[in-house]
């Protein structure tokens, strides 16, 4: 095969996705169950099988891209290190305090999630900065000494320092970070003015209180893959997906781990703009559905809408500039992903009071859903789609994963007796319920940001996407859905399409005029050249059709309380780029919030440069994927689609089946990377990009 392969793995809660493209572009997919206890083994396992496919060598390799809910995941399940904060005195409740915002109104008892440092593990210091940087009271030394040993005894694994208007001037955080490392060695210790050089004091708190949270286990977790695949064989450099939707050296990520709390997501909705566009898709919903979670974003005429306001585990995770206050704040560059606990392995039940529940506790990769036969025996919305007919009873991903009927059928029995109803409608309850849920996660990125779903494609992977899909887009009037090849590994072939990305920021308290205008160019300047020394060598010698620099600003209307980021010039001519940033920022203002305050003076807040570096290796090209075998299955297969259509003797296909000629539902397309449902009354075609593109009602949308 030879060199220049590059390989991507995608970690899931669920499953393990591992793509490969060569150096001609071809694709190569595999699709294993998740190791949770050691995440790592599954990625290995899927690069061994893939290298036999080929075949090829681990030499080979050129690369490995990664994306991972391990972060998430420490902070969804609490597993994250034993973390201490050291504060200006004063501020040792900024975290409890946060923002006076609840995400649910009608919820008088609404209780936040648990701050991620309890309030016996944060430490207040004698020190003090003006809101311009000069010392008012020097720091206290002796007191972090003894606050060392303090730490000592309390056994924390890590230690998050944010002071006071260190975002302005950092000394008194470096210098407690240069006592604190030298009397605790083995502590994973990080500082505000490293991870958020920004102003507002509960935001860069909760942000760098993450990034030590989740410090020691994203550092345990990468060093042993970088040593695993060294150890066999794969020495290629390994790069891991941020939430921003770039990739970047694991060595960055060992410094600002927090930076890939949204990873996974990240990757999926780069694959749909990317690859959308591609084949003529500019307006997107995309809806990604894995086993644990379900997952929505915007593509607005192919722009990724991107934040740096983000909220996460609080029931579901999302950007809003309205919604807040249902999570930990993470301000970071985010792809603006909304997430919801409804994936195939989702837990039903019945409550207390006989209404029927879907997650968000998920059974998993181990023990899996009950049809699996690994020891599950609560049902999930995997066995709700097994009795439906709408995924293969005998085994899934090739025969990789077995299927046992049966088993559903028992899980769904219990369900089916506590509600008083047969065990089909039982099923079809849960399949509809599950859309409802996961419907929150698409109006979050598109109905409550003003934006009409009606006028977008929804374009659907993960695992369970092509099942859910058309029940949803019913749901929300959509009109087209696209389900693109490989759409069950779909996140990996995403990070094959990611640029490398590198970005800084800085606070930048000036009034908006020519004078400040200028200043602000020659602090970006600074911004850039450290964020393509981040990129490394790679960017110095890339042509520059593969650099791209990107300067913004973050405004706001002077004595308001939040800002928004508008793109920056990078060479500003003073005066007349002043009112075009005007412009700009008013323009941003009445788009997000329906009006705008013109003549008001503008203020900046803060500045960041974003560096990005185009892969100079092969993406994939779209229809070279090679074959898959089949799952064992027959040429139809009942399905149940409600209680209108009831029972139905349902074509089931491979996608290469599907042709140009459209072709009506019911339908199910059954292929190795997962399984896409055509209803009734819906009509499926497949595109020159051997894309699968369902529309319903009456014909297609211009």
């Amino acid at each position: 095969m030879g060199a220049g392969l590059r390989i991507a793995a995608d970690v899931g809660g669920t499953f393990t996705d591992v793509a490969c493209v060569s150096a001609d572009g071809s694709l190569f997919t595999c699709k294993i169950p998740s190791t949770p206890g050691d995440y790592a083994q599954a990625i290995l396992e899927g690069i061994r099988i893939l290298l036999e496919q080929l075949p090829a060598a681990p030499a080979d390799v050129s690369e490995v891209l990664h994306a991972s809910t391990v972060a998430t995941n420490a902070i969804l399940e609490g597993k994250g290190a034993r973390t201490a904060l050291v504060t200006t005195l004063g501020f040792r409740d900024i975290l409890e305090l946060r923002r006076i915002r609840v995400p649910r109104l009608y919820e008088p008892l609404y209780e936040k999630p648990p701050p991620l440092v309890p309030r016996r593990l944060r430490h207040e210091v004698r020190e003090r900065l003006d809101g311009r940087g000069a010392i008012i009271v020097p720091l206290d030394e002796a007191q972090v000494t003894a606050l060392a040993a303090d730490l000592r005894r309390e056994e924390v694994e890590a230690v998050a320092v944010t002071l006071l208007h260190a975002y302005i001037n950092p000394i008194h955080e470096q210098r407690i970070a240069e006592l604190l490392r030298s009397a605790l060695p083995d502590c994973y210790l990080c500082t505000s003015s490293d991870i958020l050089p920004e102003i507002r004091e509960y935001e860069r708190t909760s942000t760098t209180v993450i990034n030590a949270y989740i410090g020691p286990v994203i550092s345990r977790y990468l060093t042993s893959l970088r040593e695993r695949l060294d150890r066999s064989g794969v020495r290629a450099r390994l790069l891991m997906m941020h939430s921003g939707g770039g990739t970047m050296d694991v060595r960055q990520v060992l410094a600002r781990p927090a930076t890939v709390v949204e990873s996974g997501p990240a990757a999926g909705v780069v694959g749909a703009a990317r690859l959308g566009a591609r084949a003529g898709y500019h307006n997107l919903i995309t809806f990604d559905m894995g086993g644990t979670t379900a997952k929505a974003s915007l593509v607005d005429g192919g722009r990724i809408m991107a934040t740096d306001e983000y909220e996460v585990a609080g029931g579901i995770s999302l950007s809003s500039q309205l919604a807040k206050g249902g999570g930990y704040a993470l301000r970071f560059p985010v792809i603006d992903v909304s997430e919801v606990g409804a994936g195939g392995g989702s837990i039903v039940r019945v409550d207390s009071a006989g209404a029927l529940k879907v997650g968000p506790d998920s059974a998993g990769a181990v023990p899996g859903p009950a049809c699996y036969g690994r020891g599950g025996t609560l049902a999930t919305v995997t066995d709700a789609s097994v009795v439906l007919g709408y995924l293969n009873a005998h085994a899934l991903a090739g025969g990789a994963v077995p299927i046992d009927r049966s088993r559903s059928q028992a899980a769904l029995q219990v369900i089916a007796q506590a509600l008083g109803i047969d065990v089909l409608e039982a099923a079809h309850g849960i399949h509809r319920l599950a859309n409802s849920t996961m419907m929150r996660a698409v109006k979050a990125v598109s109905t409550y940001r003003g934006r009409d779903p009606r006028g977008f494609t929804l374009f659907a992977f993960g695992g369970n996407g092509g099942i859910h899909a058309a029940a949803l887009a019913q749901e929300l009037q959509i009109t087209r859905i696209v389900v693109p090849p490989a759409a069950g590994v779909f996140s990996a072939l995403g990070l094959l399409c990611a640029d490398r990305e590198a970005s800084r920021s800085a606070a930048y308290l000036e009034p908006l005029e020519a004078a400040s205008l200028t200043a602000a160019a020659e602090r970006c300047r600074i911004l850039e050249r450290a964020a393509l020394e981040e990129l490394g060598a790679d960017a110095d010698r890339a042509p520059d059709a593969r650099r791209q620099i990107r300067w913004r600003a973050e405004l706001r209307y002077v004595g308001q309380g939040f800002e928004l980021g508008v793109d920056l010039p990078r060479e500003p001519s003073a005066a007349c780029d002043v009112e075009d940033l005007r412009q700009r920022f008013e323009a941003e203002y009445a788009r997000t919030y329906g009006h705008a305050l013109s003549g008001r003076r503008i203020d900046f807040i803060a500045l960041r440069v974003t560096a990005t570096l185009a892969p100079a290796h092969s993406q994939p090209a779209g229809t070279s994927r090679k074959a898959r075998a089949r799952n064992p299955m027959p040429d139809t297969r009942l399905a149940y689609f409600g209680s209108d259509h009831g029972l139905i003797e349902t074509p089931v296909i491979a996608r290469g089946e599907l042709g140009a000629a459209a072709r009506a539902g019911p339908l199910i397309i059954e292929e190795y990377e997962g399984t896409t449902v055509v209803p009734p009354g819906a009509r499926a075609v497949r595109d020159s990009f051997d894309n699968i593109v369902i529309t319903l009602g009456h014909g297609d949308r211009p």
